[in-house]
């Protein structure tokens, strides 16, 4: 039972918070074992686990471990971007979450550092350690601090100067993980080694197996460990982890090409009316443009419906609007912009050509804003080193213009053969800056070992042909006026899905915990 008598800042609300002593830790996942019969956790996924790293040569070796769980942050990046605050931290500092209004969008999963959320199999919802809050409510100890065998796991009150948490904290030298993320965490470690506490420290065994199991790692799924041995420490060796799916699939690299086609498709057009080189009665810009942008509008929205592990909920982002979340913010970009199309559409069917020219007032900017909030989206991945680039929202205002293009060509130019000359000039600029775009990302120096594993495991690892591929596809509509729009056009769109694909995945492929 926790001391309630303990005398405490009586000026401060309760900050709970965990100390894992592993100079007391064996390894023995009693903790695990108990949190999953105290909170019914399925198989396949877990609340809280142990890693084992052996670090050392043979005689002089030994093996490490790490319980891996929340870090219940005080600057929780799960609980910004989740879109309904279904994740959201309690007044006692506790990270806990709600189910009954989850959406399973997988932002939270995505924007955590630490690799400690999952989608619960059996109700589809978020779901990770929160410190055993219904526990702690009745003042009852959470469920792993009850079963170490060795009181390796302390959880107290951080404002409780005689908690032994808070001595702990104080007094001894204590480490986080991943700092630079600047989370803030409340969960602290004791003697732990770094090995164990860098996810990408120690290498991977050979032949893919662990102690007591093979390792599960696909194009989808993560183990930590570094894969390339000669860039890990030579005297630590992963011996056991739990792998981790990656939160997107290929629907959200799916969602990020059609929602480009749907900006470009209006954004193109309405640039080269202001630039005089269509006429604003052009049927491209009266009737292809709104139509086309407005399919792919509604392609994107069922992509990211059929995304959603409760897409019946999907009306929660709406009326229980968390507006730091960029999923918000980009539903109600994505909605003003298809309010947009519609009245363009019914400006071309009314034939108020006037009317459609001033609504490019609010048109352009609203294309231009769905095409490059996904980069605002994949930056609040905190987690995510690769998506944290300052280049991300041009490159994906380039790649909106070459997918409008593209389509246009394919789909509208036929209409109007005025046009096809400056669609044709469009899409090679634009995938000549999407290439040049790609080469600066994969080859200026990377700030973090993260971003940099993320890069070569989309150049030369896992996800290396959907990139080489998409590379050079795109290449292809750079010559555009020599190879012809049937050719180019088909294949710089292919070659756009195929790098959105590696970039989206590559992103995802670096282990957290």
């Amino acid at each position: 039972m926790i001391d309630l008598a303990s005398p405490v800042r009586t000026d401060l609300p309760p900050q709970w918070a965990k100390v894992i002593d592993h100079s007391r830790c064996i390894g023995c996942h009693a903790c695990s074992t108990a949190c999953k019969s105290e909170n019914e956790v399925p198989l396949s996924v877990n609340r809280t686990h142990v890693k084992y790293v052996d670090v050392g040569v043979f005689p002089d070796a030994r093996r490490a471990y790490q319980v891996t769980r929340c870090n219940q942050c005080e600057d929780p990046p799960c609980v910004e971007a989740c879109p309904t605050t279904a994740m959201h931290r309690r007044p006692d500092g506790i990270v806990d979450f709600d189910k009954s209004i989850c959406i399973g969008c997988k932002a939270c999963i995505a924007a955590c550092p630490y690799d400690a959320i999952f989608i619960n199999p059996d109700d589809h919802s978020a779901e990770k350690c929160n410190f055993c809050a219904h526990r702690l409510d009745i003042g009852l100890e959470p469920a792993c601090v009850v079963v170490c065998p060795t009181q390796a796991i302390l959880v107290g009150d951080m404002h409780d100067g005689t908690s032994a948490v808070s001595r702990l904290i104080n007094r001894d030298t204590v480490t986080v993980r991943r700092p630079e993320k600047a989370t803030r965490p409340k969960l602290f470690y004791r003697d732990a080694h770094q090995v164990t506490l860098d996810p990408i420290a120690a290498k991977r065994p050979e032949g893919g197996l662990f102690m007591w199991s093979e390792q599960l790692e696909s194009s989808h799924h993560v183990v930590s460990g570094h894969p390339n041995p000669g860039t890990s420490s030579a005297s630590a060796l992963l011996s056991y982890d739990v792998p981790h799916s990656a939160p997107w699939d290929w629907r959200v690299s799916l969602y990020t090409w059609t929602k480009g086609v749907a900006a470009g498709a209006y954004l193109v057009p309405a640039v080269l009316v202001l630039l005089g080189w269509i006429g604003p009665d052009a049927p491209l810009w009266r009737f292809v443009s709104p139509i086309v942008g407005g399919v792919f509008l509604a392609v994107t929205g069922v992509v990211l419906l059929w995304d959603l592990e409760h897409p019946a909920r999907f009306y929660l982002i709406f009326t229980r609007s968390q507006w730091r979340s960029w999923l918000v913010r980009g539903a109600y970009i994505i909605s003003g912009y298809a309010a947009m199309l519609a009245a363009h559409f019914f400006g071309a069917v009314t034939g108020t050509t006037a009317f459609n020219q001033w609504l490019m007032i609010a048109g352009i900017p609203l294309a231009a804003m769905t095409a490059v909030y996904t980069a605002y989206l994949f930056a609040q991945a905190r987690a995510r080193d690769l998506w944290q680039n300052t280049l991300l929202p041009p490159h994906l205002l380039v790649q909106a213009v070459l997918a409008g293009s593209a389509s246009l060509l394919l789909i509208g130019a036929g209409t109007d053969g005025d046009v096809g000359p400056a669609l044709v000039l469009t899409l090679a600029t634009a995938s000549a800056l999407h290439v040049l775009f790609v080469l600066g990302e994969v080859t200026m120096g990377h700030p973090t070992a993260h971003a940099r594993l993320a890069t070569h495991e989309m150049t030369w690892g896992r996800h290396r042909w959907y990139f080489r591929i998409g590379l050079v596809l795109v290449a292809v509509g750079v010559a555009t006026p020599w190879v012809g729009v049937m050719v180019a056009a088909p294949l710089a769109l292919l070659g756009l899905l195929s790098h959105e694909h590696a970039y989206v995945q590559a992103g995802q492929s670096v282990p957290l915990a």
